[in-house]
């Protein structure tokens, strides 16, 4: 092949391969914008398909409110049912009240000349407040010390439900020994139990404080002299 043919040959050979390059690049192009569409096609049936996942959504909302529904069914059982009372011995329970608080009560004292003298606490429940003292001494202590007053009676009392106008009473005498010692105070700490968490000052005068005692809670003043 002569120098001439040969050249000839090498150019149609070059021409040749841009062409076939081009239109490999062209089908490329194409196939991918094929691709898209199917892609895009294929979205939005997909997006046409998620209308009844959608539909399902009202579905869900309802079982979750069924769900709610059974719960509260279930909460209501629950009140209904009142699992906490005292048993009378006879099958049956009786609803247990709210324990007393010393912040749930409005207190007051006075001071009486009774049996050589004493202090009588008087306890009614707050506006709205229903709640129960229970059977058992008021806790009355004395001074930075906290001289806490003993039994002034031999047995424990019964637990008084306080609400409105009914109103509890105990009487303490701050001195139950016939000798001139003691300590000057003018006011004693209250709290209903010794695990009240908000035991509450009052002032009382000054008094003399030794060996201190405290009657149960009664609905009658007349039984909350300390006699001991």
């Amino acid at each position: 092949m002569s120098g001439n043919r040969r050249k000839a040959f090498l150019v149609s050979l070059a021409l040749a391969s841009g062409a076939l390059l081009m239109t490999a690049c062209q089908d490329s192009d194409k196939a991918a914008d094929t691709g898209a569409a199917q892609g895009s096609s294929s979205a939005d049936a997909s997006g046409d398909g998620s209308t009844p996942s959608g539909a399902s959504s009202p579905g869900s909302g309802k079982g979750s409110g069924a769900t709610g529904k059974g719960s509260g069914a279930a909460g209501q059982g629950s009140e209904d049912g009142a699992g906490s009372g005292a048993d009378t011995g006879n099958g049956k329970r009786e609803p247990v009240g709210q324990s007393c608080g010393a912040n749930d009560i409005s207190w007051n004292t006075r001071s009486e000349t009774q049996a050589g003298g004493y202090i009588l606490i008087s306890a009614k429940a707050k506006p709205g407040i229903t709640c129960v003292l229970p059977a058992a001494l008021p806790t009355v202590a004395f001074g930075s010390d906290g001289t806490e007053a003993g039994p002034a009676e031999q047995s424990v009392g019964e637990q008084i439900t306080l609400s409105g106008t009914t109103t509890a009473y105990a009487g303490v005498n701050p001195k139950s020994t016939n000798g001139d010692g003691g300590k000057e105070l003018d006011s004693i700490i209250v709290a209903v139990g010794d695990d009240d968490p908000d035991p509450v000052s009052l002032k009382v005068g000054t008094i003399t404080v030794d060996k201190p005692v405290v009657t149960n809670w009664h609905t009658s003043a007349t039984d909350a002299v300390p006699l001991g």
